[in-house]
């Protein structure tokens, strides 16, 4: 049976569908093959030695696990010589990271964060890899914060890896949403899951219920129709699910449809909410949207925002679209 690869799945996208030029096909596939590599890096764990704290603190002051800075060193390595990007940036780092001088520099920014979900590693729970590419700006010669500064809706191509019974990339490039499952004995990827569509109604949440006591009046409205189940408003019973990996749960979303909400509290208030913005709420609304669900902060689509700095945080809630538009009335109505 034949088998479409990544390589052959982007070079149709760029020379029959005309969709993306070499550069961008050139650098998605230096991406995966980063992947790949971590994807070996998180399967060793403990016999590479990688598990525990790395002894550091990332910008968020989020302490560093050995395989955040190992991941983090692996996409920057594998992405500074091609020629394809101008710049970089990551949730372990600061500033962006400029191409080394005595490179080639290309048209395009990647920003990502490099292991998703890292609290889980040390209990074996799936990880991921988080991605985002967006065109530098015309004009623009210095690469600095500013250049990334640029809404979800300008992205060109993003993408999450799973680390978890198999690796998968789950990909867009704005002609939908596909999965490639990692086949380890001849180290490629294979479209396994092509056009994946996200079912418009939905019987499974995911929220961290902890926060109960901090949210909003129409998260808790809506939380509390789930709950209520069949004798609610809703008349039906909903499943709870929170693996506390934002890759993990937009996962399941995909395969089988469901509402992932890290919604604005008054916890999080004054950061502005929890998940950032450029490097996993602005990829994973562009992943989700391409599946047919939708991406909000309850106030406003995730993809219209114009950040006003690099790790600049916000609510998310995305998903089956019927579910998330409902959430958002809520916003609105309260």
């Amino acid at each position: 049976m034949s088998r479409i690869t990544l390589t052959q799945f982007l070079i149709e996208q760029q020379r029959e569908q005309k969709h993306i030029p070499a550069d961008l096909r050139l650098l998605i596939e230096v991406v995966a093959r980063a992947v790949k590599t971590i994807s070996v890096y998180v399967g060793k764990g403990a016999v590479a030695g990688l598990l525990g704290n790395a002894g550091t603190d990332n910008v968020q002051g989020e302490a560093q696990k050995k395989l955040d800075v190992a991941a983090n060193e692996l996409l920057l390595q594998a992405n500074e010589w091609g020629g394809h990007l101008a710049a970089m940036a990551s949730e372990e780092m600061e500033m962006p990271h400029p191409i080394p001088h005595g490179y080639p520099k290309g048209g395009y920014l990647l920003v990502f964060d490099p292991l998703d979900g890292s609290s889980n590693i040390d209990v074996n729970i799936s990880v991921g890899t988080i991605f985002s590419v967006l065109r530098r700006p015309e004009g623009v010669t210095e690469t600095d914060e500013s250049a990334f500064l640029q809404p979800g809706s300008e992205q060109v191509a993003a993408g999450y890896a799973i680390y978890g019974p198999s690796t998968m990339l789950v990909l867009t490039v704005g002609t939908g949403t596909h999965g490639f499952t990692l086949d380890r004995e001849f180290g490629a990827w294979v479209l396994t899951h092509s056009n994946i569509t996200i079912p418009a109604d939905t019987k499974e949440f995911a929220i961290n219920a902890s926060r109960a006591r901090f949210w909003e009046p129409p998260v808790k409205r809506y939380i509390d129709e789930l709950l209520a189940g069949n004798d609610g408003p809703r008349g039906q019973d909903f499943n709870m699910r929170w693996v506390a990996s934002m890759v993990a749960d937009v996962h399941r979303i995909l395969a089988r449809g469901g509402i992932f909400m890290y919604p604005l509290d008054e916890k999080n208030r004054p950061n502005g909410g929890h998940l950032r913005l450029l490097y996993e709420a602005n990829p994973m609304a562009f992943i989700v949207e391409q599946a047919g669900g939708a991406a909000t902060t309850g106030r406003e689509p995730v993809l219209s925002i114009k950040p006003n700095k690099l790790h600049q945080r916000v609510p998310v809630i995305l998903g089956s679209k019927h579910e998330v538009e409902r959430v958002a009335r809520y916003h609105r109505e309260s």
